[in-house]
C-alpha cells in the first residue's frame, strides 16, 4: 500500500546499490527530481532501463550511478547527443557502462510482459533484421497455432520503478494524463515503486477511462512540485527548452559537468533548493 513520505525517505527505502531501476516518462512527466535524489544519496552499480534515456540518465551516468543501461533510443531530444553517456561508453568515465540496445516495440512489449509476470514477450518487430545476430537476448519461437516464426525478448521486471504524475489522493491513488508512455506498465512490472506528484488532493476527479494507478500497486508517493522539470507536466507547466539547449554545452566537458553536478545537485538539499539555484542562474542566462 502507498505511503506518503518525503522523496529522500522514498529513495533511501526503495533504491539500493546494484538495483535494476526504471525511471520512465515520455516527453513529459520525466522524474528529474527523483533522479537527482538518487544521485544525492550516492547510489552505485545501478542497472538502468528506459525506453528513451535523455538528460536525467545523462546526469545519473555522469554521476557514476550506473553500471549498465538497457534502452531503445538515447539523446538530448531536439538537440543532439548525450555527452556523459557517450563518455562512459567510449572512455569508461566516470565508470564503465555496458549497454543493451533494444527497439521501442521490444521494450514496450517487455514491460507489458513484466507487468503480466511473464518471462518474455513475443513480437514481429525484428522480422528481417539482424538484431538476433548481435543480441544474445533476442531469440526466435514458433507459434504453436500458425507455425509462424516470431521474435521473443526477455520481459522487463525492475527492482524499482520511479515515475512522476500530476496528482494523487490521500490514499495514494495516482492520476496521470496527457501523453503516456509505459509508466503504468513499468510500475506494475516492478517489485517496488516510487511516484512523485505535483500535488496531493482530496479527490482525483478522474474522467472516464483515465490512467489511474491504485494505491495498492504503489509503495511510496511524494509531493514534489515541479518534479518533472525541465520536462513538462501537462496541465501544470511547460517544457524548459532553454535548459535542453544549454545542457549540450554544460555536459560536453567533464569539468563543466562536474561543476554543475556539485553546485546544482550534490550541494542542494532537495529539489526545491535545486530549483532556486537554477532560477538564479536562469536569470543570468546560463545554467549553474
Amino acid at each position: 500500500m502507498a505511503q506518503w513520505v518525503s522523496l529522500s525517505e522514498a529513495v533511501a527505502a526503495h533504491v539500493h546499490d546494484g538495483d535494476f531501476v526504471a525511471l520512465e516518462g515520455f516527453t513529459h512527466l520525466i522524474p528529474f527530481a527523483a533522479g537527482h535524489e538518487i544521485i544525492r544519496q550516492g547510489r552505485r552499480n545501478l542497472s538502468l532501463v528506459r525506453m528513451t534515456p535523455d538528460l536525467i540518465y545523462d546526469q545519473l551516468i555522469g554521476a557514476g550511478c550506473a553500471a549498465r543501461l538497457t534502452f531503445s533510443w538515447g539523446g538530448n531530444p531536439g538537440v543532439g547527443s548525450l555527452h556523459r553517456f557517450r563518455d562512459a561508453v567510449e572512455n569508461d568515465w566516470p565508470v564503465p557502462l555496458s549497454i543493451e540496445e533494444r527497439s521501442h516495440s521490444d521494450l514496450a512489449n517487455a514491460y507489458v510482459a513484466g507487468a503480466a509476470n511473464l518471462p518474455f514477450a513475443v513480437l514481429r518487430a525484428y522480422t528481417g533484421s539482424s538484431y538476433e545476430q548481435v543480441s544474445p537476448h533476442i531469440r526466435s519461437v514458433t507459434c504453436p497455432f500458425t507455425g509462424e516464426r516470431l521474435a521473443a525478448t526477455p520481459s522487463v521486471k525492475p527492482d524499482v520503478t520511479v515515475i512522476h504524475a500530476q496528482k494523487a489522493d490521500r490514499k495514494g491513488n495516482v492520476l496521470l494524463w496527457g501523453i503516456l508512455g509505459v509508466q503504468k506498465e513499468a510500475v506494475l512490472a516492478a517489485k517496488r515503486s516510487i511516484v512523485t506528484v505535483e500535488e496531493r488532493v482530496e479527490s482525483l476527479d478522474a474522467p472516464p477511462n483515465a490512467c489511474i494507478l491504485p494505491g495498492w500497486v504503489v509503495d511510496a508517493v511524494c509531493v514534489v512540485p515541479g518534479g518533472a522539470a525541465p520536462s513538462y507536466a501537462h496541465g501544470y507547466y511547460e517544457r524548459d527548452n532553454a535548459f535542453y539547449r544549454q545542457w549540450d554545452a554544460v555536459s560536453r566537458s567533464r569539468e563543466q559537468f562536474s561543476a554543475w553536478l556539485k553546485q546544482s545537485v550534490l550541494e542542494t538539499a532537495n529539489f526545491a533548493e535545486y530549483q532556486r539555484v537554477q532560477e538564479i542562474w536562469r536569470e543570468k542566462g546560463a545554467l549553474r
